[in-house]
């Protein structure tokens, strides 16, 4: 992914009411934040925050949590945010390497929507499927683990179908063209374009007891 610098970012990030600075110390708090005991939810790689806002907006009884390394394109999700009224929705700008340093068994379900497939084997361990990542994934939800992915990237899918059910997970939904229905789902930025370009989108839904 080509990240295209924001001049202002760094401003926007840190004067941003959305943004949570220091996430460590919200560690076993985070229905403090929100104010409320409503499920937590994840987006690992939020980027412009398309797909988490309108979650957001659309399930007001559940909270979100957007999840993004790069600080010029989480300051384009916060901007979103600015003019809107969420008290269910929340970003953190950081790497999901540290996701146990923020979080103890607070979160409901995990999504991870076009993250970089890392095609080559050698980088295979850098998937957010990955076993490295899921171990991880362990450590942050609350009772049972769901995962929902949605990829162009049959690699990726394909790996992390391999990956998911050898580390325990049942898939429990799957879509090799998830928008071949007339059902309508949030969407990122990326999945908006591929669709319009009647790219096929990959979905799983996979659940660990």
């Amino acid at each position: 992914m080509r990240i295209r610098n924001l001049a202002n970012a760094s401003e926007i990030v840190s004067n941003s009411k959305y943004l949570i600075e220091n996430p460590e110390v919200y560690r076993d708090k985070w229905q403090s934040v929100f104010k409320n005991g409503n499920p937590i939810c994840l987006e690992v790689g939020t980027g412009k925050g398309n797909f988490i806002i309108d979650m957001a907006i659309k399930n007001p009884c559940v909270n979100f949590v957007g999840l993004e390394k790069y600080t010029s394109v989480i300051a384009r999700a916060l901007q979103k945010c600015e003019d809107l009224k969420l008290g269910n929705l929340v970003f953190i700008n950081g790497d999901a390497l540290n996701l146990d340093k923020w979080f103890n068994k607070e979160i409901d379900t995990i999504y991870l929507n076009f993250s970089d497939p890392w095609p080559k084997k050698r980088h295979a361990k850098r998937r957010l499927t990955s076993e490295i990542f899921l171990s991880l994934y362990d450590k942050v939800f609350k009772d049972t683990c769901k995962i929902v992915q949605k990829t162009d990237n049959t690699i990726l899918f394909e790996s992390s179908i391999i990956s998911l059910s050898n580390y325990g997970y049942k898939i429990e939904d799957i879509s090799l063209d998830l928008w071949s229905t007339d059902k309508v789902y949030s969407e990122t930025e990326y999945e908006h374009k591929f669709r319009l370009q009647g790219d096929k989108i990959y979905y799983l839904r996979a659940v660990k007891k």
